[in-house]
């Protein structure tokens, strides 16, 4: 299982600051959030609104997932 770590709407939207998620890829673990929590559907399909970070590193692509990989998902951030 994957640790989800959700910030600002992600967070609000879900109830919850954490999750564990059992997905492959990025892919799949947002196609699996969004079946869970429909709404977050919104604010996954702004472009370039969800920001993800695997293990603390930026991604921009898909990238597959280890059992024991934290993702973080969050809005970008004005002012750096």
């Amino acid at each position: 299982m994957v640790k989800v770590r959700l910030f600002a709407n992600f967070r609000e939207t879900v109830g919850a600051s954490e999750l564990k998620i059992e997905a492959e890829d990025l892919e799949e673990l947002v196609d699996k959030l969004i079946n869970l929590y429909p709404d977050l559907k919104q604010l996954f399909s702004k472009k370039n609104y969800a920001k993800f970070a695997v293990n603390r590193i930026l991604v921009s692509e898909n990238v597959k997932l280890r059992k024991k990989d934290e993702v973080a998902i969050f809005p970008p951030v004005s002012g750096g």
